[in-house]
């Protein structure tokens, strides 16, 4: 009830107070800070995923406006030679409002992503989108088959089975890729699994079966159960180490991260920035309230 009441009041904060939580884990308001927080940590030999921060927009307007931000995104990142790749959210770029629009737009940044040889990773949103986005990734693979991944939350009840339906794009030449998460959104239990044990438990069955059917995934986790399960898959299966990679949320588990990476595994860091860092950090906070203790430890322990 607390770290409910906590997440419920943060929302009508002043922004500054918010800001001293929220920069932990947000590169900052420009595209210049997204870059000076790839290149650090390029120097540490890890890639980055760049997101631009905004989702579930009320306008076409919106949509266009962050198409060509992505765009230009996509020229300065490259101008800088940043070792890394792109996420977006499908629900920017107009998804609920008109999927073909949001296709058209989807598909003009990953043109520009296959200009410089690199790579779009479509995420996954709640429910509603979830076919929605499959669909349109399907599209998308399909003509563009190096230059596209999309997102998978193991929380999901079906998600094992929607893998599956997709093996049809998977090639030995061009495997198909993955981001393979537990999932935020509140979703209801009909369709998601609640307890972590279950939802860690799939998470694995998902993460074997692509192991098994030679499907290139980052393993995106942060609980060191899930990263020593995914340790003991790996050597079972000897999947080689240009077949998956480990992902990090920015400003998560940094210890966890560093151990991964001194063991020489891929590591890339998702790092999102944007003028929309104050809704994802509340929107967030309200999809997962446990997330109020480390607002308090950054407030009032960390000053």
């Amino acid at each position: 009830m607390f770290n409910k009441f906590i997440a419920g009041i943060l929302p009508y904060m002043p922004k500054k107070l918010i800001w001293i939580f929220s920069k932990r884990y947000i590169a900052g308001v420009t595209i210049q800070d997204a870059i000076r927080v790839s290149k650090k940590f390029n120097t540490e030999d890890i890639k980055v995923t760049i997101d631009l921060l905004g989702e579930f927009i009320t306008t076409l307007d919106q949509a266009e406006d962050n198409k060509n931000q992505y765009l230009d995104i996509i020229e300065a990142i490259e101008k800088e030679s940043i070792n890394g790749n792109y996420s977006l959210k499908p629900t920017m770029f107009g998804l609920l409002l008109d999927k073909d629009v949001c296709y058209r737009n989807i598909r003009e940044i990953v043109v520009k992503a296959v200009e410089h040889d690199n790579f779009i990773r479509v995420d996954m949103e709640d429910s509603q989108c979830t076919d929605l986005e499959i669909d349109m990734f399907r599209k998308l693979k399909e003509e563009f088959p190096k230059n596209v991944g999309l997102v998978f939350q193991s929380y999901l009840k079906r998600t094992l089975d929607d893998i599956k339906g997709l093996q049809d794009l998977n090639t030995a030449e061009i495997p198909i890729s993955y981001r393979l998460c537990k999932g935020i959104y509140v979703e209801p239990e009909e369709i998601a699994f609640k307890k972590r044990d279950e939802i860690n438990e799939h998470f694995l069955k998902d993460l074997e079966y692509m192991f098994q059917h030679k499907i290139y995934v980052g393993i995106a986790t942060h609980d060191k159960l899930l990263v020593n399960g995914a340790y003991q898959l790996i050597d079972h299966y000897n999947v080689p180490g240009h077949m998956y990679e480990f992902q990090m949320l920015y400003g998560v588990t940094p210890e966890l991260r560093k151990s991964i990476v001194e063991k020489g595994h891929v590591m890339r860091i998702y790092v999102p920035y944007g003028e929309q860092w104050f809704a994802y950090s509340t929107r967030r906070l309200k999809e997962n309230p446990q997330m109020a203790n480390h607002i308090i430890k950054a407030l009032f322990v960390r000053g």
